[in-house]
């Protein structure tokens, strides 16, 4: 199955209003179950925050994490601020509009780096992966988990179904999207390697999720 590019950010009110009421709380209680196996602590930079789901379930779970987000999307970042404003999480969690190919921040200046479902989006990701090792401190925690590209337009239309049969068929057709503009895990082991990850593992997580990985030390 041939990769289909989607759009890098998606910047519609209504594509950020279908993603916000999608029903993440799996694929978010494994993320943060990951991170905290991780060693997650301290600084932390979520690449690609979207609605900002995981920096408060992440500051629930850590006391002592502090959580800046970036998008590229201004609609996903108004409906994290929608949701940061109103919780007890508020003053440590930041959100910035950022392009995840060029951080605005120094090399080393944070304990620990995540993104979820971003790397899809990217139709060339090499720098945004040179990034997050960047701006990660040597010792620190990453994440980096994202979708992987089905083997056929069959399967992909087979996961859909079944991860998203009881969605909207427009969120449906989000994630059916998002499978197909996908890379197989490897062509992430790829591009990790070229990026200065080749010390990151590369883990299969589900029938859909892959992720590189770094723990803490």
């Amino acid at each position: 199955m041939e990769r289909i590019l989607e759009v890098e950010a998606m910047d519609t009110a209504e594509e950020a209003v279908a993603y916000d009421e999608m029903d993440h709380s799996e694929a978010n209680a494994a993320f943060l179950t990951r991170l905290l196996e991780l060693g997650v602590d301290g600084a932390t930079l979520d690449i690609g925050v979207g609605p900002g789901h995981l920096p408060l379930l992440l500051c629930a779970a850590c006391p002592a994490v502090s959580v800046i987000g970036i998008d590229l999307s201004k609609h996903m970042l108004a409906a994290a601020e929608r949701h940061r404003s109103p919780s007890p999480f508020a003053d440590r969690i930041e959100y910035r509009l950022a392009d995840a190919k060029g951080l605005p921040f120094s090399t080393g200046q944070f304990d620990a780096v995540y993104s979820n479902t971003i790397l899809h989006h990217i139709p060339a990701p090499l720098p945004f992966l040179t990034e997050a090792r960047r701006v990660l401190k040597p010792g620190g925690c990453l994440l980096i988990r994202d979708l992987f590209r089905p083997t056929s337009p069959q399967a992909a239309d087979a996961l859909a179904m079944l991860h998203a049969g009881q969605a909207t068929e427009y969120q449906r057709q989000l994630f059916r999207d998002s499978l197909g503009a996908a890379f197989t895990p490897a062509e992430l082991r790829a591009l990790a390697d070229e990026a200065g990850l080749g010390d990151a593992e590369l883990v299969i997580d589900t029938d859909r999720h892959m992720s590189l990985q770094l723990r803490a030390n």
